[in-house]
């Protein structure tokens, strides 16, 4: 997938969207906890940040599992929100290990990524991007073994 970058700003933030690292885990739209006045796919353009407070969007965006969606305040003049704490390492349920914090990867090639706030890595094998999550966890039916 190409790697593009989205903003989708309301004055106050600027939603920051990465498609290829998105896992599309639905957490930003769907459901109670979801924004779906903000976030909705079957819409274009599909981030409206017009339709929550800049607190609301921040709150949402904070629970993106991939890091693909981000934020910054347009007042600090900042490109991306940096988080500074301890790395904690959590497995989700039949889906990806989740790593929080400012981490970096390094692949065979030795080519290091930088990645901060939250990466999601594949636990089933079947990813088209590994090692990183793509969501093919949902799609195969990937289940922890008990």
């Amino acid at each position: 997938m190409k790697e593009i970058t989205k903003t989708y700003s309301n004055g106050e933030v600027t939603i920051v969207w990465k498609p290829h690292v998105c896992i599309h885990s639905t957490i930003c739209w769907k459901g109670a906890a979801g924004l779906s006045q903000v976030f909705n796919p079957a819409e274009k353009p599909w981030i409206k940040p017009e339709g929550a407070t800049t607190a609301r969007i921040v709150e949402q965006v904070k629970k993106c599992p991939s890091g693909a969606l981000t934020y910054y305040m347009n007042a600090d003049g900042h490109t991306r929100e940096d988080i500074s704490v301890e790395t904690i390492a959590e497995v989700s349920p039949n889906g990806p290990l989740l790593v929080y914090g400012n981490i970096v990867v390094k692949e065979k090639d030795g080519h290091e990524t930088h990645k901060n706030k939250v990466t999601a890595f594949c636990r089933c094998g079947g990813s088209g991007n590994k090692p990183y999550c793509d969501g093919t966890h949902t799609k195969i039916g990937f289940k922890d073994e008990a």
